[in-house]
């Protein structure tokens, strides 16, 4: 059975929370290890602040590389299906034949680092034609009457009907921006990503559907 995706539980740990969820996306509950649950946790929230307090900067990008080899380790040794890669830069783009939307297609997932006021990250899902489908852990009601108004802005669509899999879709052109507004993945050297797939539930790419028009 697939497990709803969670939100996180303070401001700061949106890494372990996406990273969990893209397992919890992946993978049926009853096959998953404690062991993946507990380590994620433990190297996440790695980050200091400018007090030297620790978690309170989130996730690095150092701890999600090393999450990324982690993980295909375990799944070797565990004969787990799981296989990972982590990418960052010019790698870090939304374009047809990229690696992003490539392992989309294949039905993976990715968690992405972008921007929400700070560096934020959610778990990228699935596309729709220019945009794409994510779960962003950072819970909102567009009821709020303290909702920020950027949330608005064109290109962001929020979805409430479908907990295991998004409650966000976001246009690709948003996405791709080079600036730091909400959904917007930012400068190039701010950029990283951390595509799973289930060995087991993997789409060949002839399989694949090409949702571009």
């Amino acid at each position: 059975m697939r497990n709803l995706l969670n939100y996180q539980s303070s401001e700061y740990d949106c890494g372990p929370v996406a990273l969990t969820n893209g397992i919890r996306y992946l993978f049926d509950r009853e096959i998953i290890y404690p062991d993946i649950v507990k380590y994620i946790m433990l190297y996440c929230l790695d980050s200091y602040n400018e007090a030297g307090e620790v978690g309170k900067s989130g996730t690095s990008a150092s701890a999600m590389m090393f999450l990324s080899h982690w993980l295909n380790q375990f799944g070797k040794m565990k004969n787990f299906p799981i296989s990972c890669e982590f990418l960052s830069g010019e790698d870090v783009y939304l374009s047809q034949n990229h690696k992003i939307i490539s392992a989309l297609q294949q039905g993976g997932a990715v968690v992405l680092r972008l921007f929400l006021d700070v560096g934020h990250y959610v778990l990228l899902t699935g596309i729709e034609e220019d945009s794409i489908y994510l779960f962003d852990p950072y819970y909102e009601e567009l009821d709020d009457p303290n909702l920020d108004k950027e949330y608005l802005e064109e290109g962001i669509t929020f979805i409430t009907d479908q907990p295991k899999r998004a409650n966000r879709l976001i246009s690709m052109e948003r996405l791709n921006s080079l600036t730091k507004g909400f959904y917007e993945m930012g400068p190039y050297d701010t950029r990283e990503a951390l595509i799973l797939f289930n060995d087991n539930t993997r789409l060949k790419p002839e399989d694949t559907i090409d949702y571009f028009i």
